[in-house]
């Protein structure tokens, strides 16, 4: 296997690798002090940092490979995912000031203090396992696709050697190390796939072109309600549903607004991290419409839709340009691991271990999360070979079917115990774990699925997106029965974490900490999401 690199391009990725170290240094020279400055980066992080953190956190290179290729199989479908860019702005307005005011680390420790500490333990526990099927595995995995095609080194020596480099600078720097790193492989990041879908244009034609070439169809974001992958009510219920786990209650997002010193820095930071969300679809998903075109035209060919990405950069770059979006691609990769690096040792050593040990020495309890760090790294590669079985083999697809089964019950949990104060603790472990059940027998069914007939073969082959939506209106009524059949909580102990309970100096301070700016910035978001809905119909 050859690398497609050349020598101009190997010194340009070369000076990107030494920029990242030198930030990497800069960072750890600084030194931890305590739990604080490690996972949350003392509390002391800017809105425009917090913004790049947040997307750089989500665009793995997962989204590039996989996003790419579905954008080349399916088309536009998968970009309700992508414009869930408003929901990033529900995180900073509706959900922030409550973990503000918790003043919680880890979104398992906010749900003990709305509810009780079964709920934590539950989060935790769930949380770390949910890592290592989704996010762990799913970036080592597609790490070695590009590692593999790019430098033309074997898959598992590409994924195994960048974890290897990602895991050395988030072990010793802590959150710093990740969230200032992240904000130059987002630049490089997005550099990278802008000159791609720019080059790519030129060779199909032109926009109109490209039209032509791909069809209506790969065009159209609204499939019809019986479309067996992308229903338009899955995408637009279902994949809401995820959204507001993902971007609203998951350690891997939040951990990065509660780095900011107050709720107005981190809000900001949200609705930065709002308006980059809004890329993937220009610099991912429309690239891999432009590979298929190009395929229909014969300039390029593949064999599998996850070597879409990889393919164009070998058929459309220029030399040096190459070692560019080789930077671009592995920055992708290094800061999503980083950013589930940090989480799984943030919820390991805040939730699991101090709550067993709670007299343990902030010393010992960093040393405690980079040796979890180490565990999860060694779940996620194991998990890999079971990955084709899920999702049809596609490898976005594969992330969004996972998480749309584990994500309904956590999102009922988070999203009723905010809006209304008499959810309590019973309903909150109730609905959490009749959830999990449903969601590893979705799992088993899916993995099983040619062994199974009649009902257990509907059960398996309902469509992903459909499926979280009967599972969040199945956990909405078990939480708001259980809820009405048990005692209400003590009012007392939740104030301020719940908009029933919040006291008229939490109003007061959340009201001083919204500016006309941030008002603004956000309606001109929802104008660009509408405007987005409304242009992609075929």
């Amino acid at each position: 296997m050859e690398s497609i690199l050349e020598t101009a391009d190997w010194w340009v990725l070369g000076g990107y690798l030494a920029a990242l170290i030198a930030v990497a240094v800069w960072v750890v020279l600084q030194k931890n002090k305590n739990t604080e400055d490690y996972f949350l980066a003392g509390r002391n992080v800017g809105w425009f940092v917090i913004g790049a953190s947040i997307f750089a956190s989500n665009i793995g290179s997962e989204h590039v490979v996989g996003l790419a290729g579905t954008g080349a199989e399916s088309g536009m479908p998968m970009a309700h995912y992508e414009l869930h860019a408003w929901i990033v702005l529900l995180l900073g307005w509706l959900f922030l000031p409550f973990y503000f005011r918790s003043r919680a680390f880890t979104m398992p420790e906010f749900l003990e203090k709305r509810f009780d500490s079964r709920s934590r333990w539950f989060l935790s526990v769930f949380s770390l396992v949910g890592y290592v099927i989704t996010k762990v595995s799913v970036t080592i995995y597609a790490g070695g696709i590009v590692v593999s095609e790019l430098l033309g080194i074997p898959f598992w020596y590409g994924a195994i050697g960048i974890v290897i480099f990602t895991g050395a600078y988030t072990i010793i720097g802590g959150m710093k190390a990740v969230i200032y790193t992240e904000t130059l492989q987002t630049v490089i990041l997005i550099a990278g796939s802008l000159i791609i879908t720019y080059l790519g244009l030129q060779e199909v034609g032109g926009w109109e072109q490209l039209r032509e070439v791909a069809g209506s169809q790969h065009f159209n974001m609204w499939r019809p309600i019986s479309d067996p992958d992308f229903p338009w009510t899955g995408m637009l219920i279902g994949g809401t549903i995820v959204g507001v786990w993902y971007w609203c209650t998951d350690q891997y997002i939040v951990q990065r607004t509660l780095a900011a010193n107050n709720i107005k820095i981190g809000r900001r930071g949200a609705i930065f991290g709002a308006y980059l969300k809004l890329l993937p679809i220009f610099i991912f998903l429309i690239p891999g419409i432009i590979a298929f075109a190009l395929a229909q035209q014969g300039v390029l060919t593949y064999e599998k839709s996850d070597e879409v990405f990889p393919v164009l950069v070998k058929t459309l770059l220029p030399v040096g340009l190459k070692g560019l979006v080789a930077g671009g691609l592995m920055a992708a990769l290094m800061s999503s691991l980083a950013s589930v690096f940090n989480s799984c040792s943030t919820i390991f050593t805040i939730d699991i271990y101090k709550k067993l040990k709670p007299l343990t020495e902030e010393k010992k309890l960093l040393r405690i999360g980079k040796i979890a760090t180490s565990i999860v790294v060694i779940l996620g590669i194991i998990w890999i070979p079971i990955m084709d079985k899920i999702g049809g083999g596609v490898l976005y697809q594969y992330l969004q079917s996972v998480q749309s089964y584990i994500a309904p019950p956590i999102t009922a949990v988070f999203l009723l115990g905010i809006i209304w104060k008499r959810v309590n603790s019973q309903a909150a472990i109730v609905t959490l774990f009749s959830g999990l059940v449903i969601a590893a027998l979705r799992i088993m069914a899916e993995i099983y699925q040619a062994d199974l007939s009649g009902a257990l073969l509907t059960f398996a082959t309902i469509n992903f997106a459909h499926m979280a939506i009967f599972m969040f209106i199945f956990s909405v009524v078990v939480c708001i029965a259980v809820s009405l059949g048990t005692n209400p909580p003590n009012y007392a102990t939740i104030s301020g974490l719940s908009l029933g309970t919040l006291t008229e100096e939490d109003r007061k301070l959340n009201k001083e900490s919204i500016s006309t700016v941030d008002i603004v910035l956000s309606v001109l978001l929802l104008v660009v999401v509408i405007s987005v809905l409304s242009y992609f119909v075929g």
